[in-house]
């Protein structure tokens, strides 16, 4: 959708732009953000992109994430809170996109199946299915740009005697509400954001006790009482867990928080990204150009503080290599400044230092553009202010407000705390209680 934007953004400045199709797998927009109740297979037998889950709500201020040319204030028309639910978000993404008009750029329920690249014409061959007619046609393009994301295969390690585990054991793809587990013991298996969120999911709707096994350092937070961080599983046996330092529990279900894998089934190996989850990934120029083959573009395959703004400075990068705007360095540029960063990204040791370090490469993206220029030195105070509060109170830290970058307004407090929001529709979200002053 930044990439549509991008171009369509061009496009109405008067600018000439080339020929876009947009292919989408799903029968509607939003990637991550369209939910679906479904987790493994979708109605037409593919698997499920979206990983969202009911009661979701932002875990970082909405006001580091706001999109430069479509702020929040001009979207709800009103001051909303700094950590909206997943309902609120997608209405703001689809705002900006149905502004934009870019739906007419998108076949929409079209899979992509395979890739072939023509090295003599410089020419990609895309082959899709229409998955409700279940025709495949073939399409030849000169540039392409993939923007999957990679937050949908799950990555699931083994452990000894997981096999012996009588309850559910599931990823946290596969997580669509903590409902279930009231009254429950719940062991959660990871030390990012999924692990800590699904976490504080289950303890809000009603848990026993969530413990959560860290394979290297733990998180930290001031956890509530029933909830704990433990080193990594040593074994299972039935229901009953031992941990690497000796100390064991029972549970009733156990949840994946582990991560997902880059994964591009429709692209051969020379052109498919392979990469852990890290901030700069090896082997694209600029984080967005693929360093084998200067005609392919990836959007948004880093691991990421920033999100929807950081998606737009690549796309309106990629937008300018692709119309000729400007042009894409040699081969030995290229790998000298993807080794800068790298060396950079090396020399990493606190989150403070990751947020800095992604904050340089979004500046570097948007002084090479026109894009809409923001005050990223602040947002960075703002992630830096983000990480404090959850070190401080992880239950309440969504209570918190924050002020606006791009226009100067502070969000108004939410009418109801996190832990005791059990409605996350947009409705909810935007009602005035009864008793209370709009």
């Amino acid at each position: 959708m930044a990439q549509l934007r991008a171009f369509e953004s061009a496009r109405r400045q008067g600018a000439d732009i080339p020929e876009i199709t947009c292919f989408e797998k799903q029968a509607d927009w939003g990637g991550q953000w369209n939910y679906s109740w479904r987790t493994g297979l979708d109605g037409h037998g593919e698997p499920v992109h979206s990983s969202m889950y009911r009661h979701l709500w932002s875990n970082g201020p909405k006001e580091c994430l706001e999109f430069s040319d479509y702020s929040f204030d001009e979207h709800f028309g009103q001051a909303i809170s700094s950590y909206p639910p997943r309902s609120a978000l997608f209405d703001y993404i689809e705002g900006r996109a149905v502004k934009s008009d870019v739906r007419k750029y998108i076949q929409f329920s079209t899979a992509a199946r395979w890739v072939d690249y023509d090295d003599a014409a410089r020419e990609f061959t895309v082959l899709v299915e229409d998955l409700v007619t279940k025709q495949t046609r073939k399409h030849v393009f000169d540039k392409l740009v993939v923007s999957t994301g990679h937050f949908s295969t799950p990555n699931v390690p083994e452990f000894e005697g997981i096999g012996t585990f009588p309850g559910p054991v599931l990823h946290a793809h596969d997580f669509r509400g903590a409902e279930q587990f009231a009254g429950k013991n719940v062991l959660l298996v990871g030390s990012s954001y999924s692990a800590e969120d699904i976490g504080m999911q289950t303890y809000k709707m009603g848990a026993a006790s969530a413990t959560i096994s860290y394979r290297s350092k733990p998180m930290g937070f001031r956890w509530p009482d029933g909830a704990r961080e433990v080193p990594t599983i040593e074994r299972i046996d039935g229901q009953h867990v031992i941990f690497a330092d000796g100390s064991s529990g029972r549970f009733d279900a156990v949840i994946l928080c582990t991560g997902y894998r880059h994964k591009f089934p429709f692209l051969p190996g020379s052109l498919a990204l392979s990469t852990p989850n890290v901030l700069y990934p090896a082997n694209l120029y600029k984080g967005i150009v693929w360093q084998g083959n200067p005609d392919l573009f990836y959007i948004g395959m880093q691991d990421q503080y920033y999100t929807f703004n950081m998606f737009d400075a690549q796309a309106w990068l990629a937008r300018d290599y692709i119309m000729g705007r400007r042009e894409v360095p040699g081969n030995l540029e290229r790998q000298e400044d993807i080794q800068l960063w790298l060396q950079k990204q090396e020399a990493l040791h606190t989150h403070e230092d990751e947020v800095d370090f992604q904050t340089d490469y979004v500046k570097d993206l948007i002084s090479l553009t026109d894009y809409p220029p923001f005050d990223l030195d602040a947002v960075a105070v703002l992630f830096k202010q983000w990480m404090h509060d959850k070190e401080e109170n992880i239950l309440g830290y969504r209570d918190g407000v924050h002020t606006s970058v791009m226009t100067g307004t502070t969000a108004s407090a939410h009418h109801t705390a996190w832990l005791d929001a059990m409605d996350d529709s947009i409705e909810a979200y935007l009602s005035t209680p009864i008793g209370s002053q709009p």
